[in-house]
């Protein structure tokens, strides 16, 4: 009980060290990264991508691209990142920005890309993760979660050895179910609203943002997101036509 104690201290000390505010939601969050580091790591992913990657050769859709990326990353405040934007060969509907301001949009988006307004809501959405710093926020909550498993299996260790392993996967798919995913959701609906800012200031219509996801919505079966690492098309319009009346 001794270690027990020990450990809860800790990890309560860690937490009230490690808690800092998002920019626009003032939501508090847990950071175990500090943001050079943070840095540095989307600096090492976005060369691992663009070794793996095809660069796309379609000019008109490259510009389109970078002039609409850098036109919002100008209003993102984020000086400090070395921002640039590749449109990548794959048929994938999907884009992503990683930590420092590289961007990524894949071609199979662009079919649903019908004007920059369309486009400045992939991209400000992306943006929105990082400059709320999103994917360090995960990783902590991810070390967070392996923490509590290994004191959960400090504790029953001790007192009942024999179910161990029961309690272990009880605690994975509890905290999986309960917390992260929820979690990732929220993140999701947090970038929606933030991207919906950032591409306004930038002169674009948010209007947009309700059409591009009704086109993404298009064809899909509308199931339950409680195993989603991703809102419903049904609650995710819902949120961004409540954000568009605010």
């Amino acid at each position: 009980m001794f270690i027990l104690k020990k450990i809860y201290w800790l990890v309560l000390a860690l937490l009230i060290c490690a808690c800092s505010s998002t920019i626009y939601t003032n939501r508090t969050q847990l950071m175990l990264l500090n943001e050079q580091q943070e840095k540095a790591l989307g600096e090492q992913s976005a060369l691992a991508v663009l070794k793996e990657s095809k660069l796309s050769q379609n000019t008109t859709q490259t510009a389109m691209v970078k002039r609409v990326g850098q036109k919002i990353a100008s209003i993102a405040n984020r000086p400090d990142f070395n921002w640039e934007f590749y449109l990548i060969e794959n048929k994938a509907q999907n884009a992503f920005c990683l930590p420092g301001g590289k961007v990524f949009v894949y071609t199979g988006l662009m079919e649903l890309i019908s004007n920059d307004d369309e486009l400045a809501v992939v991209i400000s959405h992306e943006i929105g993760h990082t400059i709320l710093r999103h994917s360090a926020e995960r990783m902590s909550m991810q070390t967070l979660q392996q923490l509590g498993g290994s004191i959960l299996e400090i504790f029953v260790g001790t007192q009942n050895p024999e179910y161990n392993n029961l309690f272990n996967k009880a605690y994975n798919v509890s905290s999986n179910v309960g917390i992260m995913l929820p979690f990732s959701r929220h993140h999701e609906l947090e970038a929606d609203e933030v991207g919906i800012i950032l591409m306004q200031k930038a002169g674009y219509n948010p209007q947009a943002a309700l059409s591009f996801w009704q086109k993404m919505s298009q064809g899909n079966k509308e199931t339950s997101d409680f195993f989603s690492t991703h809102p419903s098309d049904t609650k995710r319009i819902q949120e961004i036509k409540r954000i568009l009346v605010k």
